[in-house]
């Protein structure tokens, strides 16, 4: 199993910062006047976080999700309060060691899937011990 380090945080929601954002969306083809925006103010936190109290960030550690976008260093925003399902990305906790993997639940058993075919996947047996900690809802990278 691939050993990935993860180190949680806590939204703070007691010192919330809001930023400014272009109402109409930035054109992704050709330019537009930049007097055409109207600024609204937003928070991230208040956009990422459903459930305040189940909601957890951590860093990725580790190039096994790359194919999903999860970067090693990115930001990952984890509820808890979500049901595991199939081929949703999570947060698990896998014989004493954190991992992130996307969801198998097929006929043969459940397996922790990589993003990067460098990794194998994790067939799920009696013998381990798997707790789904969270899902992944969102991924903040650094570019």
């Amino acid at each position: 199993m691939t050993k990935q380090k993860l180190s949680f945080f806590h939204p703070d929601q007691d010192h919330q910062k809001s930023l400014h954002l272009a109402q109409e969306g930035i054109s992704a083809g050709f330019p537009s006047p930049a007097d055409d925006f109207k600024e609204l103010r937003i928070s991230i936190d208040q956009e990422v976080v459903r459930n305040e109290e189940a909601t957890f960030y951590a860093r990725v550690s580790g190039q096994s999700m790359q194919g999903a976008g999860l970067d090693d260093g990115d930001l990952l925003v984890i509820d808890r309060s979500l049901e595991p399902q199939h081929d949703k990305i999570a947060v698990c906790y896998i014989d004493g060691e954190f991992t992130v993997k996307r969801l198998k639940v097929a006929a043969e058993g459940i397996f922790l899937m990589p993003e990067n075919p460098n990794y194998k996947p994790i067939k799920m047996n009696e013998e381990n011990e798997l707790i789904i900690w969270g899902i992944v809802t969102y991924v903040v990278k650094k570019l």
